[in-house]
């Protein structure tokens, strides 16, 4: 098929007369790509570089279609070489927990089954059908913020573009995408419109259609997205291995399945809250998207959408626009007295429901109240917070939003929804579990709210707001100096601790002549501080660089790499990490080996003159420098090289996440314990010999040389795991040090599910976020005020 595919290719070449170097200017792919292309030498096509090879080519609709029908054909034989590929059925009786048996297909199966899995969930914990989804109906948008009607068609010069129907409901969404024959489409709302809810019932029904698709539709939320220091590909790419750990799994090419998915467009992005980056950054944003021609779905606010157009002087590229349109007052009343469960329809006495005395007076138009109220509950996230408030809750009455001496604006009555919703849920919640007699964890309201706040709070702390609530980052917000003192803390008390232990166990065992009480604790203690004093200095060191934003690790330590499918990776993964840790594992010497000085000096264990003790401090730093960073850099280097990607049964939820990242980080403990001990004791041994005679007669005796080993191993290991892990940041600052300042309570992690469970919070992924970014911007102002 690639030979079909450069003849194809090298046949419409020739017709425009382009050598292969001009057809890499026009194209912006290279002269190396087109050669191997034209030659049958690249296994690894990508749908894009056809389209912009045949974009410059200008090729017919009929003569693309045979480009990319020779990359589908090469990529079935592909696959068929590989394992027999299963069906991307919905409804398939596999778990999506089943690791791919093969090949792209397979990957791409139990992708679209998890993403639905998950999705349905989150569907149904955001109640969209209770008691039956509110309207969403939408209208083309402007001209001005969507392609050329022939553009959108991916029509040839001359042809008459057709009608295209951009107007439907919540029923038609997948229907309206296949009508656009570029694939492309930009959703457009104000704030609370529906725009998520809309990519969640997008995605759902493409996946859950007769018809397989052809690409598995991903959810991505863009809000924190830089284009300036992150490719779009590299953005797909991180998400998907940050949501689902088991596409780190490696692939012939030796890329990651994550990745090979995103380069063979077996990923449809749905991008979700282009309104949502920094100002700043959305016309780049908007630029890097018009340099790709794959198919995608962008959700944004139309104000800050149509900004981004102007700076650009371009709407997305080939894509078509639609706009959501306001909730009616017939849509008002006809779902918010189905969401009244206060009295029964047709109950006792038959009562009237909450809703009753407000849905009569919306109607009235020349009354300032009225208006005022329907203008507010137009969007379905108003209308949710009001429900909640309201109909949820007893002793409410709604009619105190007409109230215009209260309320003088809309921006009053939004504030008060917003303001009213996490204490109408936690007091709720409070009286359902005690009219259960549940003895579930009650918590108090305020004091929710205010952390709730503080959490908001981290996440606008920076150029702009963010929105993934992440467990591994909620540390990061503290000053450095505070997360550097808590590495030297931490650490001291590791290396404290392992210095006693040790201590103790070769003093009980008779091995050693015990030193008394004295002398041992002050060997431990200045050993731990000056230790600690060198891990706070490798920290602070990586914060300069911003490289102590620990991530979960999405690896697993195995035992053997010989079913590795690629040898490309070992070699560049062990330097890497070789002579990063080469550098810190010095520093935590030269500290070891001048606490070994002051503890000499301070016992009078040398009677030299201030010359010679300077001699000996000088040597033993560099050989204990040289010895431990040798130590820490082969140890962790090897251990790069003896990874392997988790198992597909960690699909990340933020828990499941952290669990799995905590069991990952007590076998990076039981690893690295034995293993740095036994290296220092090598690699004492042969540093000692590189430098005899060099510097004078070195000693490097077995007892000495087990006991530092020992000493090393344990505290080292414990240290790093504690400092410098994604669950070690976690417990130490996010567990121990954030609730002792009051910005978050001790059981953190039941308080981000409860909050979950409460509607406050939703999942994406292994990430929490507020339900709507107006919540979380109304809790973060109010926690500051």
């Amino acid at each position: 098929m690639t030979d079909e595919l450069g003849a194809l290719l090298r046949r419409l070449r020739k017709r425009v007369r382009l050598t292969q170097e001009q057809l890499a200017e026009r194209s912006t792919v290279s002269v190396r790509t087109i050669r191997r292309l034209e030659t049958g030498r690249s296994t690894d096509h990508r749908l894009r570089t056809l389209h912009l090879l045949a974009d410059a080519l200008e090729v017919g609709t009929e003569e693309r279609r045979q480009l990319t029908d020779t990359l589908d054909r090469a990529q079935e034989v592909a696959v068929v070489e590989a394992a027999e590929p299963a069906p991307i059925a919905p409804d398939a009786a596999t778990s999506a927990a089943d690791p791919p048996a093969g090949g792209l297909a397979d990957a791409a199966a139990s992708l679209a089954r998890e993403v639905r899995r998950r999705w349905q969930r989150e569907e149904g914990h955001r109640r969209v059908h209770d008691p039956f989804p509110l309207p969403v109906r939408w209208q083309p948008v402007p001209a001005e913020l969507m392609d050329r009607p022939e553009n959108i068609q991916r029509l040839q010069p001359g042809a008459t573009p057709q009608d295209l129907n951009l107007s439907g409901d919540l029923r038609s969404v997948v229907e309206t995408y296949r009508s656009i024959a570029s694939r492309r489409l930009v959703i457009l709302g104000r704030a609370g419109s529906g725009k998520s809810v809309l990519a969640i019932k997008f995605a759902l029904d493409l996946l859950a259609a007769p018809a397989a698709p052809a690409r598995v539709p991903v959810i991505f939320s863009i809000g924190s997205w830089d284009p300036t220091t992150t490719t779009l590909r590299d953005l797909l790419v991180g998400r998907l291995l940050r949501d689902h750990p088991h596409l780190a799994r490696r692939v012939p090419s030796g890329s990651t399945l994550a990745a090979a998915l995103v380069d063979a467009d077996l990923i449809l992005p749905v991008l979700d809250g282009f309104d949502e980056i920094a100002e700043a950054l959305r016309a780049a944003a908007l630029e890097t998207l018009n340099a790709t021609s794959l198919p995608l779905v962008l959700t944004s606010r139309r104000d800050e959408y149509a900004r981004a157009v102007r700076a650009v002087h371009a709407p997305l590229v080939w894509a078509a626009g639609i706009e959501l349109t306001d909730l009616t007052i017939e849509d008002l009343t006809a779902y918010l007295p189905r969401t009244d469960r206060l009295v029964g329809h047709g109950g006792e006495g038959g009562g009237a429901g909450v809703w009753d005395a407000v849905l009569k007076r919306l109607p009235v138009r020349d009354a300032p109240a009225s208006t005022r109220l329907a203008e507010v509950l137009r969007t379905p996230l108003m209308v949710i917070l009001a429900r909640t408030m309201y109909g949820e809750a007893p002793g409410k009455d709604p009619e105190e939003l007409l109230d215009t001496a209260r309320f003088p604006t809309t921006g009053h009555l939004e504030e008060h929804l917003l303001a009213g919703f996490v204490p109408t849920v936690y007091r709720r919640r409070a009286l359902e579990r005690a009219d259960a007699g549940h003895g579930q964890r009650n918590r108090d309201p305020d004091q929710a709210q205010r952390w709730l706040g503080y959490l908001a709070h981290s996440l606008s702390q920076g150029t702009h707001d963010q929105q993934d609530l992440a467990w591994w980052r909620l540390s990061q917000n503290l000053r450095v100096s505070t997360r550097v003192l808590n590495t030297v803390l931490v650490s001291t008390l590791c290396m404290t601790m392992a210095t006693w232990l040790v201590q103790l166990l070769v003093t009980a065992s008779g091995h050693v002549e015990p030193t008394g009480l004295g002398p041992s604790v002050s060997y431990g203690l200045l050993g731990g501080v000056c230790s600690g004093a060198a891990f706070g200095v490798t920290y602070f060191a990586l914060a300069v660089f911003g490289r102590t934003t620990a991530v979960p690790s999405r690896v697993r330590l195995r035992l053997s790499a010989a079913d590795r499918r690629t040898g490309r990776r070992p070699v560049r993964t062990f330097f890497t990490r070789f002579w990063f840790m080469l550098l810190g594992g010095s520093v935590l010497g030269v500290g070891y080996s001048w606490a070994v000085a002051l503890v000499s000096v301070l016992g009078s264990e040398l009677a030299l003159s201030h010359t010679e003790l300077m001699k000996i401090v000088l040597i033993n730093t560099l050989l204990y420098g040289l010895i431990i960073g040798l130590t820490a850099g082969l140890i962790f280097g090897l251990l790069a090289v003896f990874e392997a990607p988790m198992d597909v049964t960690a699909a990340a939820t933020p828990i499941r996440l952290l669990s799995v990242n905590r069991t990952a980080a007590g076998r990076q403990f039981l690893v690295l314990a034995p293993a740095l001990g036994v290296g220092v004791v090598l690699c004492g041994y042969a540093v000692v010999h590189l430098f005899q005679g060099l510097l004078g007669t070195l000693l490097w005796p077995l007892q000495g040389a087990v006991l530092l080993g020992a000493t090393g191993g344990l505290g080292g290991a414990m240290a790093y795991v504690l400092a410098f892990t994604a669950w070690g940041q976690w417990l130490t600052l996010s567990r121990i040090w954030l609730p002792m300042t009051r910005r978050l309570p001790w059981d953190t992690v039941a308080f981000l599910e409860d909050a979950y469970q409460r509607g406050v919070l939703r999942q994406a992924g292994a990430v929490y976020q507020f339900r709507h970014i107006r919540l979380q911007r109304h809790l973060a102002q109010t926690y500051r005020h």
